[in-house]
C-alpha cells in the first residue's frame, strides 16, 4: 500500500508539472506553427472567428477572416502579429482564394500600435478588385486616411517604417518599387506588426495566403547613402485621402492643375512638364530658351497662358515670362530680378509676384502684358506668395511682421491688409479654392526658417466662412510641395508633392 501511496503521489506531481507545462507551452506552440510571428486573433467584433494556417515547408501564412470593415474609427478582421520595435520592413507575396465575396475585401501588411479595434495603424491594403493603397489612422479612434497607389493587383507588397514615417513598395519579388506617398505616424515602442484579412462583410469569411514573407526589424539610424524619391498626389478635402499621380526617382515641384481638369504641370530639373491626372509618362513643355524653371509657375484663368519664372537669363536670377499653354516663345514680362510669380488676377490682366529689392522681399503686381511693377507691401521682413481671390477683392500673401510666419491679405492695391492665420506654425503659400470657399496653405514647425525643403510639414486647409485651419495632410517635404496654386476646377481636391529620401 505505502509503495502504491508513493506513485500515486508522484503521478500527482508529474500530472500537476505537466498541466503547468500546457500552461506555459501554448505560446510557443503557437509560435512554432505561425512561423515569424508570435500569435494571432480577431481584432474588433467580428461575426465569425478567423483562423491562421501556416504551412513550414511552403512558408505560406493562409488567413480567414472576417469583419465588416477597416476603415472611418473602427476595424474587424483577423491579425496575426509580432510585437517589435524600432524601424520594420515586411513583406509577402499575396493571393486571394476563391472568386467572388465583397470587390473591397482586403489583404494587408500592417504595423499597428494596440489590437483594439479604433488602433493608430498603418497597413498596405490589396482589395479584391486590385486596388492597392497605403491606409492609415492618425490617432486612436479617428479616422481612417488612404493614398491610392497607382498601381493595380501587383503580386508582392512591402510596407516599411522608418522613424515615424511609413512606405509602400510593389512590384514582384526581385522587382519591387516605391509606389506611394508617406505619411507621418509616430508609434510608441513596443507595436505589432503582421498580416491580415477582413472580408469586409460581416456575414461571410475571406481567405489570402501569403508567401515568401520577409519580416525584418533595426533600431532607426541615419543612413549615409539615400535616393529622394517624389510622389505627385492628389488629396480629397472632403476625406483627406490622397491618390498616387506619379513616383520618380529625383526632386519635382509645384503642380498646377489645368482647367479642364484632365492635366497636371509641374517643373523639373529647369524645365516644365505635363502629365495626365491618371498618371502615365510626363510630357516636355517647350519653354524655349527658358531652361532653368523654378517652382514659381502658373497658368492663366483662361487656360491660354503658362507664366513662369526662369533663371537661365542676364546674372542668372528668377525673371518672369508668359508664353502659350501649348509651349511656345517665352516673354519677358518683369526688368527687375530677381522677381517670383506666383499668381494671375481673375480677368487675366495682372501678375501677382514676390520680388527682391534692395535686400528686402515685398509683394508686387504688374501688368501681365509688361510694364512698370507697383509694390504692394513695405513692412519690415519678409512679404511672399501672393495670390489673388477669384473675385479679384483681396490678394493672400504670407509675411512674418509679427514674428511667426502667417496668413495675411489685403485689397489689390496695397490698403487694409490684415492677418487671416494666427496660429503656432509659420505659414507659407495660401491658395484659394476656385469657388472661393476654402483655402490651403503649407505650415512648418515654429523653429523653422524660410521654407526649406525636405523638412515635416503640413498642409492646412481653411473654410474662408468659419477661418478656422485643420490638418490636411502630413508629409515630408516643404519648398517644391505647393509653392503655387494647384486647385482641381472643381475645389474639391488639391495636387502637392510629398518626398521620400529612401535607403539605397
Amino acid at each position: 500500500m505505502d509503495t502504491e501511496r508513493i506513485v500515486g503521489s508522484l503521478s500527482m506531481i508529474c500530472c500537476c508539472f505537466l498541466a503547468l507545462a500546457t500552461a506555459v507551452l501554448p505560446k510557443t506552440d503557437v509560435a512554432s506553427r505561425i512561423g515569424l510571428f508570435e500569435d494571432h486573433g480577431d481584432v474588433g467584433n467580428v461575426l465569425h472567428r478567423g483562423s491562421v494556417k501556416f504551412d513550414p515547408a511552403a512558408g505560406t501564412y493562409t488567413i480567414s477572416g472576417s469583419g465588416d470593415n477597416m476603415w472611418f474609427s473602427n476595424d474587424e478582421f483577423q491579425f496575426v502579429w509580432k510585437k517589435v520595435t524600432g524601424n520594420v520592413t515586411l513583406a509577402a507575396d499575396i493571393a486571394f482564394e476563391g472568386t467572388g465575396g465583397n470587390p473591397h475585401r482586403k489583404a494587408v501588411l500592417m504595423v499597428r500600435q494596440s489590437l483594439e479595434p479604433d488602433s493608430v495603424y498603418a497597413d498596405i491594403a490589396r482589395h479584391g478588385v486590385g486596388l492597392t493603397s497605403l491606409q492609415w489612422r492618425e490617432e486612436k479612434g479617428g479616422t481612417t486616411h488612404e493614398v491610392q497607389a497607382n498601381v493595380n493587383a501587383p503580386a508582392r507588397m512591402r510596407i516599411e517604417k522608418r522613424g515615424d514615417y511609413f512606405y509602400m513598395f510593389a512590384g514582384t519579388r526581385g522587382h519591387m518599387q516605391f509606389a506611394a506617398g508617406s505619411p507621418r505616424i509616430p508609434l510608441k515602442a513596443p507595436f505589432y506588426v503582421g498580416l491580415g484579412v477582413c472580408s469586409h462583410d460581416k456575414d461571410r469569411i475571406e481567405t489570402a495566403v501569403f508567401s515568401n514573407v520577409d519580416l525584418t526589424t533595426s533600431q532607426p539610424e541615419a543612413s549615409p547613402h539615400t535616393t529622394l524619391y517624389s510622389t505627385l498626389e492628389t488629396v480629397s478635402i472632403q476625406s483627406g485621402d490622397r491618390r498616387e499621380v506619379y513616383t520618380t526617382p529625383g526632386r519635382i515641384e509645384a503642380p498646377n492643375w489645368t482647367p479642364d481638369g484632365k492635366s497636371l504641370l509641374f517643373n523639373r530639373n529647369g524645365r516644365i512638364e505635363k502629365i495626365s491626372i491618371d498618371g502615365g509618362e510626363p510630357q516636355l513643355l517647350g519653354t524655349g530658351f527658358a531652361t532653368q524653371c523654378n517652382n514659381d509657375h502658373g497658368i492663366s484663368p483662361d487656360g491660354a497662358s503658362l507664366a513662369i519664372s526662369d533663371n537661365s537669363q542676364e546674372d542668372r536670377e528668377s525673371l518672369i515670362y508668359v508664353l502659350p499653354i501649348t509651349g511656345g516663345t517665352p516673354r519677358r514680362v518683369t526688368a527687375r530680378s530677381p522677381s517670383y510669380f506666383h499668381g494671375w488676377s481673375p480677368d487675366g490682366k495682372t501678375i501677382a509676384f514676390c520680388g527682391e529689392r534692395n535686400g528686402a522681399f515685398d509683394v508686387y503686381t504688374i501688368p501681365a502684358s509688361g510694364g512698370e511693377e507697383t509694390q504692394l507691401t513695405r513692412n519690415a521682413g519678409h512679404n511672399d506668395g501672393p495670390e489673388y481671390s477669384p473675385d479679384g477683392r483681396y490678394i493672400y500673401f504670407n509675411s512674418d511682421r509679427t514674428g511667426l510666419m502667417q496668413i495675411w491679405r489685403m485689397h489689390p492695391d496695397g490698403s487694409n491688409q490684415e492677418r487671416v492665420t494666427n496660429d503656432n506654425t509659420n505659414d507659407w503659400f495660401p491658395h484659394i479654392s476656385p469657388d472661393g470657399r476654402w483655402m490651403v496653405f503649407l505650415s512648418y514647425a515654429k523653429d523653422v526658417t524660410g521654407h526649406p525643403a525636405d523638412k515635416d510639414v503640413m498642409l492646412q486647409i481653411m473654410s474662408m466662412t468659419d477661418m478656422k485651419p485643420k490638418p490636411l495632410a502630413r508629409l515630408f517635404g516643404g519648398q517644391g510641395t505647393i509653392n503655387v496654386a494647384s486647385w482641381s476646377p472643381d475645389s474639391k481636391q488639391v495636387a502637392f508633392i510629398s518626398y521620400h529620401p529612401l535607403p539605397q
